[in-house]
């Protein structure tokens, strides 16, 4: 530890939720309990649907009680089976729904900058069992949308997204949620935008909105109707008030997480073998989730494990986001796909990456303080 850094005295977390006023929350809960009703499509579900929508620019939507479950319905709407193209680079729901569902994830490397599955190499993987592509739009950064389309199209696959970090990111002024055939939102307590835990599903083709919500109704079509095998993914009303009044201070935060991504840029810049991963393109309205950085051990004179251990020191944590890959993990690391020769690209990049804090509590002082510490650990080269 340096000794003319000093540590922070409370501790600096990744993430702290983004949480509405107290008193407010209380008020919105009084609706529920003057309704009494605590669940199945509720007054408080239904106008928390209809925002989102107008929110993500999308024309059907249906919510969940979590992203993982939404996911995993999203599989059964499309009747996936088989093999499903996928990247390693990701949380572990990702290729896990594909297990709950029966299908083999099939590992795709990634894309050298952009960290999301590369396009380019897709088509070299599909086989005769391939029904599918599920792609993450890592770190909020939309995928190359145009060529998962052409190739998906060419072959007859369906295309899941992964947008667990893309809330509110647009495309040429389009939702992201409006490219695929349907796209995951997660509502975790972790994200810029959450319910506590929750989760959605959006899509273009209104026919699959009473599918799935059949789907997340145990297939109950009415009293006395149970019409397919469901699954219980219901979001309760709490949830949805809590979403209700987030939605409300999105915009707030955001401009404060400009001012912290710029107080980290400017103060990142210029130190050698640290680069910053940033998606603010002219074309691409950015989702302010998270503040990442790519650790190149050479050139810093530290590794990224050290960093991330040292930090510690300091009452600093982050997160090797995404550390390990999904491939290496003892239930996958058997699949043929799985093979580091086919992997390189992810198998370096996993190695580099950390999630620095990144939330509007946060104060300019706090990461001018957090980069000073990060530069002096490579100062010290030996």
């Amino acid at each position: 530890m340096t000794s003319a850094i000093k540590p922070f005295i409370n501790p600096i977390y990744i993430s702290r939720p983004l949480l509405p006023d107290l008193d407010d929350f209380t008020e919105k809960l009084k609706e529920v309990w003057n309704a009494q009703w605590l669940t199945n499509n509720g007054p408080q579900h239904i106008l928390f649907e209809k925002k989102l929508r107008e929110v993500l620019k999308v024309p059907y939507l249906s919510v969940f009680n979590n992203g993982t479950v939404a996911l995993i319905v999203a599989c059964q709407s499309l009747r996936l089976s088989g093999e499903v193209i996928t990247t390693p680079f990701t949380f572990p729901a990702t290729p896990h729904v594909l297990m709950w569902n029966g299908i083999k994830p099939i590992f795709c490397d990634i894309d050298p900058v952009t960290m999301n599955i590369d396009a380019e190499k897709i088509e070299s993987m599909i086989t005769p069992q391939t029904t599918g592509i599920l792609a993450v739009h890592v770190f909020g950064t939309p995928c190359n949308i145009d060529k998962i389309q052409e190739v998906a199209g060419r072959y007859g696959l369906r295309v899941i997204y992964d947008a667990a970090h893309a809330f509110g990111v647009e495309l040429d002024g389009a939702g992201i949620g409006t490219f695929g055939d349907i796209t995951m939102f997660s509502f975790h307590a972790t994200k810029l935008f959450h319910t506590a835990e929750g989760g959605a599903l959006t899509f273009n083709d209104k026919n699959l909105k009473p599918y799935i919500d059949l789907l997340k109704n145990f297939g109950i079509k009415n009293e006395e109707e149970v019409i397919m095998p469901g699954i219980n993914g219901k979001m309760n009303e709490l949830q949805a008030v809590l979403g209700i009044l987030v939605l409300n201070y999105i915009e707030e935060e955001i401009k404060k997480r400009r001012v912290i991504l710029d107080t980290y840029r400017k103060c990142l810049e210029g130190i050698n073998g640290i680069s910053l991963i940033t998606t603010d393109k002219s074309n691409q309205k950015m989702s302010y989730q998270y503040l990442v950085i790519r650790i190149n051990k050479e050139l810093f004179g530290r590794s990224r494990d050290y960093v991330y251990q040292e930090l510690k020191k300091y009452n600093v944590f982050t997160r090797k986001y995404f550390y390990p890959l999904c491939s290496n993990y003892s239930c996958y690391k058997h699949l043929p796909s799985s093979n580091l020769a086919n992997l390189p690209i992810a198998n370096k990049i996993v190695d580099e990456v950390l999630s620095l804090p990144f939330y509007g509590g946060l104060t300019v002082d706090d990461v001018e303080r957090i980069c000073n510490i990060l530069k002096s650990f490579g100062d010290k080269k030996s």
